[in-house]
């Protein structure tokens, strides 16, 4: 990347932390000129095709729960059920990807038809739309920037968080599934809010439309709570429960490694614009699961450009690399892997020293010889 002379301190500052790299903002072209490079069709959204894939995924979902339905009795359920749990997570999780392209505003071009489908899918997977879409807006206009980022930042000094939140974001990979549990009912930070209080100051503008979204939250929860009374609690777990807490390991795993890598610079506020903390998003290849998650992992540009559907993705960042291949930020490491070692990396180094202008990690066995 070209770069700039801003140094990693503001001058006259202490260095307080020798841990930290002395850094260089690099130069980026300006939004317009990255859209200019992207054909324009591609950020048009068709409502008919985002619909083929909420039907193609309702589909299999209930392709796969009648199929474990039919079998929990035989003698093949014991193999059976760790598999049903997996791809159904994984299946909850591509759902959620869709309702995440109606909270963009990518899923057609008209919000009252985004809204509608938005609550009905993160309400399926115990998500409640309008504050999720909130709090991840204010994720996407800050991002990159330690200071004002809504999850997974660098802390500034010592830590915002409670102690038990502390010990579950920054020492246990999160807990993963129960990471996010913690997150929609407590928040992250005193950045975020708990995601079922209308009331919180992050949501206050919408009120009308985030109390609907509670009330299709305590719908889809109150259902759940029905077939326990009706089956067994046992039942709501294994056939929905164990499977969204596997969805919401993936949201964690993948949220995650979208914006924390080894070397990939974060900013403070004064050092930070737009096009510089969202270039800094990676993309990583979650392999047979690429398209089958909608191809989250393809991120930078989506972060650029939310308005661009899921199934554009691709193609777009194909017209990016090709015009700006020195911004290009990609990770090929094996997904698991990834988040073990950045896991140990955000355990280690999560302190940014107050008079920081850029910070960036460093692989946790490098940092650990220091």
């Amino acid at each position: 990347m070209g770069t700039k002379d801003i140094n990693s301190k503001k001058e006259g500052a202490s260095d307080d932390s020798s841990k930290q790299n002395v850094l260089q903002a690099p130069k980026v072209p300006s939004l317009g000129e990255i859209k200019s490079s992207i054909p324009a069709d591609l950020f048009k959204a068709s409502l008919w095709t985002s619909t083929r894939y909420v039907i193609q995924d309702l589909a299999m979902v209930g392709i796969l729960f009648f199929g474990m339905y039919s079998c929990r009795d035989t003698q093949f359920a014991v193999l059976l059920w760790p598999l049903y749990w997996f791809l159904l997570g994984t299946l909850f999780w591509a759902i959620f990807v869709l309702g995440h392209d109606c909270g963009h505003g990518s899923f057609s071009k008209w919000q009252w038809v985004n809204d509608i489908y938005g609550n009905f899918l993160h309400s399926f997977i115990l998500v409640p739309y309008q504050m999720w879409r909130l709090s991840h807006r204010h994720h996407h206009k800050n991002t990159g920037n330690y200071e004002k980022d809504e999850i997974f930042y660098p802390e500034l000094g010592q830590t915002s968080l409670p102690p038990k939140a502390a010990s579950l974001f920054k020492e246990n990979y999160f807990f993963l599934g129960l990471g996010f549990a913690y997150y929609l009912v407590f928040g992250y930070s005193s950045r975020s809010a708990s995601h079922l209080n209308p009331w919180a100051p992050l949501f206050k503008e919408n009120e009308l439309e985030v109390l609907v979204s509670l009330v299709c939250w305590l719908t889809q929860f109150a259902i759940l709570s029905y077939l326990a009374f009706i089956y067994s609690t046992a039942d709501v777990m294994m056939f929905y429960g164990i499977p969204w807490f596997v969805f919401a390991s993936w949201l964690v795993v993948t949220t995650f490694l979208h914006h924390n890598e080894p070397e990939v610079p974060w900013f403070n506020s004064e050092t930070w614009n737009y096009v510089l903390g969202n270039l800094s998003s990676v993309d990583r290849d979650y392999g047979v699961f690429q398209s089958i998650t909608h191809n989250i992992g393809t991120h930078q540009v989506h972060h650029l450009f939310p308005k661009i559907p899921h199934y554009n993705l691709v193609e777009a960042t194909k017209h990016f690399r090709r015009v700006y291949p020195q911004h290009v930020r990609v990770s090929n490491q094996p997904i698991l892997s990834a988040f073990v070692t950045n896991g140990r990396m955000f355990a280690q180094q999560h302190f940014v020293s107050k008079m920081t202008n850029i910070f960036a990690y460093t692989h946790p066995d490098k940092f650990s010889q220091k």
